[in-house]
């Protein structure tokens, strides 16, 4: 195991992984505190766990996020299924000595925290899935962004990996804005701080950094049958959602709720996808106090 400190707010250890491969993760909060798991969006990082330090530490919790492969400093897996997310999450849980953690997931992450609170139901003691994606065979209307960006991954990977490449390009050279709007609503309630918009622009840019085989994988993998057994789940799951998400429409999240025999739904007024991740992952930590 290396440990990379090069930055006091943002530590991270770089475990092996079998095949060669490595894993980066970093942890915020209190190292001493009640673990969970913290899954980024798609694309995403470790960065966006920064986010909730001072709320993990309030909260007394410990808080470990990891890059998933293929995004920042993790090796890229490009034949991974949703299913093998247990593989890697497994390995960070071990690193860090965890024999049980809960999971919070944002967005793209939702998927793969079912994966492991289904395979490894020992090793989770709740599950809360903040503006998750759902199944795309969950009624509902899917945002045409996602679905072009769903059919670009499966049927044009190499392009898609050219356009993330250009947006990427894009978004070190202009404001912040540019990459906030991914995830934000004009009619959502509340603004974005400076603070944030930059943790949202570092996390897009180290998404990206070295390849867009995470991103191309898990939009491939997240546009198919997740092929889950929901009903092996034994830890309780939260569905936090916002009113005013247009990436991913609550009537979706209401759809996929029924599949979900341990699922409760906590509405976030007037939140978009990003405002949701601000205001539910705080609430979401209260319940580890």
């Amino acid at each position: 195991m290396t440990r990379d400190d090069g930055r006091r707010d943002d530590p991270t250890t770089t475990i092996s992984l079998s095949g060669g491969r490595r894993l980066r993760y970093a942890e915020y909060g209190c190292s001493d505190g009640t673990p969970v798991l913290f899954l980024h969006g798609t694309p995403g990082s470790h960065r966006l766990g920064s986010l909730f330090e001072t709320a993990a530490r309030e909260r007394g919790v410990r808080l470990l996020a990891p890059d998933r492969p293929g995004y920042g400093g993790s090796t890229p897996w490009s034949e991974r299924s949703i299913g093998d997310a247990d593989q890697y999450l497994r390995a960070v849980l071990d690193d860090a000595n965890v024999q049980r953690a809960g999971l919070v997931a944002f967005s793209g992450g939702a998927p793969h925290a079912l994966a492991m609170a289904t395979r490894c139901p020992d090793a989770v003691s709740r599950v809360d899935l903040v503006a998750g994606a759902t199944p795309p065979d969950v009624s509902g209307e899917t945002p045409a962004t996602q679905r072009l960006l769903g059919g670009l991954a499966t049927r044009a990977p190499t392009l898609l990996g050219g356009l993330l490449r250009g947006q990427a390009w894009l978004a070190e050279r202009l404001d912040p804005s540019f990459v906030v709007a991914q995830y934000t609503a004009g009619d959502a309630d509340e603004s974005v701080s400076e603070e944030v918009a930059t943790t949202v622009e570092a996390d897009f840019l180290e998404a990206l950094a070295h390849t867009t085989s995470g991103t191309v994988t898990e939009l491939r993998t997240a546009a198919t049958e997740w092929a889950l057994d929901y009903e092996s789940l034994a830890a309780d799951v939260c569905l936090w959602h916002g009113t005013a998400d247009t990436n991913v429409p609550i009537a979706s999240v209401r759809a996929f709720e029924d599949r979900l025999p341990t699922a409760t739904i906590e509405t976030v007024d007037g939140a978009d996808h990003l405002r949701t991740l601000l205001r539910a992952v705080p609430a979401a930590l209260e319940e580890y106090r």
